[in-house]
């Protein structure tokens, strides 16, 4: 169940260790330094999973927490050498989805990595001619494997989630992106184009409708 992990934390070393681990295990890993590189990362590449370390140098986590709960819908888990109950509490209250304590080893990171993700881990989607796997991000047309970008792809979901419905850039933004309302719209029509392009091979481009002055569409 390879995942997309987002880790924040400003501890060069300490997150070096812990990135080679994830990508031993098979994931892709990207690294923040501090919580306003995290906040940007999280709501552009809408990752699987975030890491999140307490104590960062510009903000707390526990602020960037609250901030992606809001923003995005993207599982988090706290890790930091904050070991008190209260802490621990008020994370999970905060909206974590665990919280690991430092020091900690490499297998139990994994083994709480994968139970978050287990959880989360949606059903896959058949519309169109189209099969679509959340977990392992693959689109299948027949025996036609497409590549899809992680912003393409995640657009296609939530389009092949709602067929006929219009929806408009806003509403995209907002679900695609997490409510990044600091994107232009314009963001979404590149994305589309984009889309377009990967589901051109399948022949499927002319089912991601263009509705003038409204928006876009998924025809099943």
């Amino acid at each position: 169940m390879p995942a997309t992990i987002l880790l924040i934390d400003s501890d060069a070393a300490a997150s070096q260790l812990i990135a080679l681990n994830l990508t031993q295990a098979g994931h892709a890993v990207r690294i923040a330094r501090n919580a306003e590189d995290g906040r940007r990362h999280a709501l552009l590449e809408q990752p699987d999973l975030a890491l999140l370390e307490w104590d960062l140098p510009d903000e707390s986590g526990l602020w960037l927490l609250r901030r992606l709960r809001t923003q995005a819908d993207i599982p988090v888990i706290m890790l930091t050498a904050r070991s008190a109950e209260q802490d621990k509490v008020l994370a999970l209250e905060s909206g974590a989805d665990d919280y690991i304590t430092k020091p900690f080893g490499p297998r139990e990171a994994l083994a709480r990595v994968h139970a978050v993700l287990r959880r989360r881990q949606p059903q896959g989607l058949q519309q169109g001619g189209l099969s679509l796997d959340p977990r392992t991000l693959r689109v299948r047309a027949g025996n036609c494997e497409l590549v899809l970008g992680r912003v393409e792809f995640r657009l296609l979901n939530f389009l092949m989630q709602h067929p006929q419905r219009v929806h408009s850039r806003a509403q995209l933004l907002d679900q695609v992106w997490g409510n990044a309302v600091f994107l232009d719209e314009r963001t979404v029509d590149a994305h589309v184009g984009r889309l377009r392009s990967a589901l051109q091979p399948s022949g499927h481009h002319s089912q991601i409708e263009t509705v003038r002055g409204s928006g876009y569409r998924f025809v099943a």
